[in-house]
């Protein structure tokens, strides 16, 4: 068996796996947008970031269209045995932030070979829920390989798993874990695919797909079915929309930004994250699981 023909192999296996498991749980995704993903040549998805499965339901939505993204992921995922080998067989990307310029090399040479590329601009899940400071390396990459940008926002998955205010509201306190409720909702939007001309400015463009992926975001946490009830007490929900997450403010002592983001001047306001940081102040259906 090939390399290509091995990776795609063990990319559907993940797939079933992945969809099995959603059976399990009686939970669905529901897809809005996906025929902006190109079915051929270079195109990278820009994703928000809520829990730590957020690579299904992108990766389910980008296969009803023929293509099989390699995510740009933390290089420590790959230090849990058994998920290191899977993640290599696939073909995804390590990023280590001491040294990313392996990753955005890799991911280079993939789409210049036409190939798909998963990104997830805030570089982590966002404890507040919404959008981060991101990187500028979803700009740089289309501006030098002429991939198209596709923006994608979800929600719903980070109520099966996702970060939380740790025990004791300190760094390293215990986080919750999983949830095993059934009938849980997945939505991923995604939207027009963007571009980057040659001369765009890498930090203003970043901006744009700031302010583009909160509205997207905003738009799948105010449906009605994604709404906490009455009186309910809902940790994942954001703050500002009437939910309990953690405030931006206080997200930010738990938020591992990475190094030279651009500030957040989209979504709501936060205070006490100093610039250099990477923080800033600033105001039809198709069912694939």
């Amino acid at each position: 068996m090939g390399v290509v023909a091995g990776r795609e192999r063990t990319y559907r296996a993940a797939l079933t796996l992945g969809r099995t498991l959603l059976r399990a749980l009686d939970a669905t995704v529901e897809v809005v947008g996906a025929e902006g993903i190109p079915t051929s040549g270079p195109v990278i998805i820009a994703s928000t970031h809520v829990s730590y499965g957020d690579m299904l339901p992108i990766a389910l939505a980008a296969h009803t269209r023929g293509r099989h993204p390699r995510f740009m992921a933390r290089y420590d995922v790959w230090h849990t045995r058994g998920i290191a080998s899977a993640m290599t067989a696939m073909g995804h990307i390590p990023v280590d932030r001491a040294a990313p310029a392996a990753a955005y090399l890799h991911a280079r040479r993939l789409l210049r070979a036409g190939e798909a590329v998963a990104a997830f601009p805030e570089g982590g899940i966002s404890y507040s829920y919404t959008v981060r400071p991101l990187t500028r390396g979803v700009a740089a990459l289309a501006r030098e390989t002429g991939a198209v940008v596709v923006p994608v926002a979800l929600w719903g998955i980070q109520r099966i798993y996702s970060v939380g205010r740790p025990e004791g509201g300190v760094l390293g306190g215990r986080e919750p874990g999983p949830s095993f409720a059934r009938g849980r909702r997945i939505d991923v939007h995604l939207g027009e695919p963007l571009t980057v001309g040659p001369g765009e400015d890498l930090t203003e463009w970043t901006a744009k797909l700031g302010v583009r992926l909160t509205e997207m975001l905003e738009g799948l946490q105010t449906l009605p079915h994604h709404r906490p009830a009455p009186g309910e007490h809902a940790p994942w929900y954001p703050q500002h929309l009437g939910g309990h997450a953690p405030c931006r403010s206080e997200a930010a002592q738990w938020d591992n930004m990475p190094r030279h983001c651009v500030p957040a001047t989209w979504g709501p306001p936060w205070l006490g994250w100093p610039r250099e940081a990477g923080g800033g102040e600033g105001p039809a259906l198709g069912r694939v699981s």
